[in-house]
């Protein structure tokens, strides 16, 4: 069995992080609820869409160490490795900024990946099977080409793709639960539900 995984905002919870580097900047009210959404919302209200624009390449670049993994991830990962699951991630994500200093967002990725997704006895996912392409045709296209049994992400749009893969079984990753259900496809909260999920599909192949 292959599951492959988005990135951002499915392994990688950003939300401390944006309002911790709003905070930062003076950007917004401490009132703010702490999450990327609300930072972003409030920027665009008070026409500084380029203030967020610039912000999202600083902390993808130059703090994407500070950022947290959603709870439950390494422990899914860490079953998954020991119930001899392969995983992939696969990310659609721009190698450089639209604003401001030129960070190498996709090398950012990996250092944080190399940095995070490992226990004492060995890394949760193979380099080789570790991809940030530049478009998310691209990045469906490495979904179809990897044969991924099932693939997770917190995007509708890539889900609901008329050129998603027929044959890949779709998770949508909906920690907010602010998403609606999608057609032929499981909404899941939280990662340790990811793990009952993919426990009782093992139970159904035995």
């Amino acid at each position: 069995m292959l599951i492959g995984i988005d990135f951002d905002n499915t392994i990688v919870s950003y939300d401390k992080l944006f309002y911790k580097v709003a905070l930062e900047g003076s950007y917004i009210p401490e009132d703010l609820e702490p999450t990327k959404l609300h930072v972003r919302d409030y920027l665009r209200e008070v026409d500084k869409e380029d203030v967020w624009t610039e912000m999202q390449g600083y902390v993808y670049g130059a703090r994407m160490d500070e950022a947290d993994a959603f709870s439950g991830v390494f422990e899914f990962m860490r079953w998954a490795t020991d119930s001899g699951i392969k995983l992939a991630i696969v990310s659609h994500k721009t190698k450089y900024p639209f604003l401001g200093k030129r960070y190498n967002l996709h090398n950012a990725a990996r250092k944080w990946i190399e940095a995070n997704l490992h226990d004492e006895k060995s890394h949760f996912i193979n380099d080789d099977h570790i991809f940030f392409e530049l478009t998310k045709e691209e990045k469906l296209d490495r979904i179809r080409s990897l044969a991924c049994n099932y693939f997770i992400d917190d995007l509708p749009e890539i889900l609901l793709s008329p050129n998603f893969p027929g044959k890949v079984d779709k998770i949508l990753f909906d920690p907010m639960r602010n998403k609606e259900n999608l057609p032929n496809t499981v909404n899941v909260n939280h990662w340790d539900e990811m793990r009952c999920l993919f426990q009782q599909e093992l139970l159904k192949k035995d």
